[in-house]
């Protein structure tokens, strides 16, 4: 998993591959905030952006999950919520078996479960060796969010 800001990345600090680099300046050159929710291809069906504005939930109501065929970019755009994260282990109980047309496997629990904050202008990339768990509300309670979540190939790595 890499974590960072969208300030932070434009300092070049860290050099990205091509596609991650490709993926956050398409992020970058959007105001998401004007747009649609929906589905907005960067290369195709190979590397796309979801758009989705939604209300976080307790955790409990929240599922971790990985990707076989896509690596994540999720990207806060308005609100806040913690995205929890574990790495792959056999010590994870599988809660709903690989859909590989929806590339999703859904897990019990995170163990062990580590959480991060996102906030505005905040990113995660995950890799599929990431367990992950989005949409998680903060103390303050199930509040709106606006997140854009880029899925890219791993062909494209």
């Amino acid at each position: 998993m890499i974590v960072g800001t969208m300030e932070a990345a434009e300092q070049g600090y860290v050099e990205f591959l091509p596609i991650l680099r490709e993926a956050l300046a398409f992020l970058r050159a959007h105001d998401f905030k004007k747009m649609a929710d929906g589905h907005y291809p960067i290369r195709g069906e190979q590397c796309y952006a979801n758009l989705d504005r939604y209300t976080t939930r307790e955790a409990d109501a929240c599922f971790p999950e990985t990707h076989q065929r896509f690596v994540d970019i999720q990207y806060l755009v308005e609100g806040e919520e913690y995205l929890g994260w574990c790495p792959l282990s056999p010590e994870l109980s599988v809660r709903t078996p690989y859909d590989a047309a929806r590339d999703v496997t859904f897990y019990e629990r995170l163990v062990p479960e580590s959480n991060l904050v996102l906030l505005p202008g905040s990113f995660a990339v995950l890799f599929p060796e990431d367990v992950h768990r989005p949409q998680v509300a903060t103390e303050d309670g199930p509040a709106p969010v606006t997140k854009v979540v880029v899925k890219i190939s791993t062909e494209l790595l």
